[in-house]
């Protein structure tokens, strides 16, 4: 059953079936929906449960430049790009951490860079039609003497850091370039929070 879920008066679960947990867990849930009117109406849903998640977008106001990643995405790959490679922002899946803890060993991991001071800007649902994932929004100032190591990630990821000027990758967005809702979303608020002004 949906785990410690208090449900609206219009829902109730008839039926929590968990079809797969490969990697995360995919479950077949069978609800009924009580409209305004009274009205009962039965829905299945498919829905993927793989854990929340964090990113973080690194920025520097003295260089006027941002890091970001390039990795290959096998959901992507199959939806069409023919590289299946994305940039986008340091980002990771919680576990068993708080938020902010993720987003750090994430940073240091993908990135190579420590990161100082830690600001959240938000959380947000990101595919709330069939994903339960909450992603918590990061940003933080880098400097080069926050340089750990090289970053690329662990033994099985394929990282390329790249450290871009802020105005390239906002036009990299305009280009089609930069397709990753997470990466749009923190670079637009980097753009209207008037940190790089």
């Amino acid at each position: 059953m949906c785990r410690g879920v208090v449900l609206p008066m219009n829902i109730e679960i008839i039926k929590d079936k968990i079809l797969s947990e490969n990697y995360f867990v995919l479950r077949n849930i069978t609800y009924d929906l009580t409209r305004k009117n009274g009205e009962v109406i039965r829905h299945k849903r498919e829905v993927y449960d793989r854990g929340n998640g964090a990113t973080i977008l690194l920025y520097s106001r003295e260089k006027q430049s941002v890091v970001l990643i390039r990795q290959f995405r096998v959901a992507s790959f199959v939806n069409g790009n023919p590289d299946g490679r994305l940039i986008e922002a340091c980002a990771g899946l919680l576990d068993d951490d708080e938020p902010e803890v993720c987003i750090r060993k994430e940073a240091i991991e993908e990135t190579g860079y420590a990161v100082g001071e830690v600001r959240k800007v938000f959380e947000l649902y990101m595919s709330p039609g069939g994903v339960t994932e909450i992603v918590h929004f990061f940003i933080a100032e880098y400097s080069e003497a926050q340089r750990a190591n090289a970053g690329g990630g662990v033994e099985d990821e394929d990282i390329e850091v790249l450290e871009i000027p802020f105005a390239e990758a906002l036009a990299m967005v305009q280009r089609g370039e930069i397709r990753d809702g997470k990466t749009v979303i923190l670079l637009q608020y980097l753009q209207a929070s008037g940190l790089m002004a």
